[in-house]
């Protein structure tokens, strides 16, 4: 059975454009729109934890040089890498959505493709920040009244703790961050699978790759003012 339907002229529509929208442009404008705006809570969001890590730097600025010193910088610099590589396999499986012909398995095979090396990436940006975190833990090196970082031999001056706290909600939320967009590239992938995407569409694969870059922005600020400040 076709999937494809037709419009009130008798002509027959993209089988993937919504029945509110007239043509597959006005939709991939209004999901893009939809996505811009989405991204510019989610900046505003992060921009306020920025605020509260440069109130605390500014505040206890021997304490934050003291603590830092225990993070990890290898691990850091290896995850953005990591994000980095990300970001071009990302772009590039955008790219060949936008070119691809529809129903063209070689084309489709490029999505995928890149697609599964930017889910790798993001396998691996968390499977090295587990080690990070599971380093912390061990070491007492927690948020608030968790801290116990003293116990096991680590004197930081200050208050660390206040550190250590900035430091496991801003990385955490963006590693959950990562984790939702590993989840869409799962259904972005699965609908590639299904030819969803070509040329004549490819709205999903590039809102996808907005949010990823978005991602993989935040890092690129959060990786020097955590792992490198001065």
């Amino acid at each position: 059975m076709s999937t494809a339907h037709t419009d009130a002229h008798g002509g027959e529509h993209n089988p993937h454009l919504a029945h509110h929208f007239d043509t597959m442009e006005q939709q991939a404008g209004a999901a893009k729109l939809g996505m811009w705006l989405f991204l510019a809570t989610e900046i505003l969001m992060f921009s306020g934890l920025f605020l509260a890590y440069f109130v605390i730097r500014m505040f206890y600025p021997e304490m934050v040089l003291g603590a830092h010193e225990h993070l990890n910088k290898f691990a850091g610099g290896l995850n953005t890498v990591v994000l980095l590589v990300s970001s071009w396999t990302m772009a590039m499986a955008v790219r060949s959505a936008q070119v691809g012909k529809p129903n063209n398995q070689a084309d489709i095979a490029k999505i995928k493709a890149f697609l599964a090396m930017t889910f790798a990436c993001g396998g691996i940006f968390m499977v090295v920040k587990y080690f990070e975190y599971s380093a912390k833990f061990a070491h007492g090196m927690l948020p608030g009244k968790f801290y116990t970082a003293h116990l096991h031999g680590y004197d930081i001056p200050g208050l660390p703790h206040i550190f250590f706290g900035i430091y496991f909600v801003m990385t955490g939320l963006h590693g959950v961050h990562v984790l939702v967009g590993m989840a869409l590239m799962v259904w972005i992938y699965l609908r590639a699978v299904r030819g969803d995407f070509s040329r004549q569409n490819y709205a999903g694969v590039e809102n996808l790759g907005l949010y990823w870059h978005i991602v993989d922005l935040v890092w690129i600020f959060l990786f020097p003012l955590l792992y490198l400040v001065k």
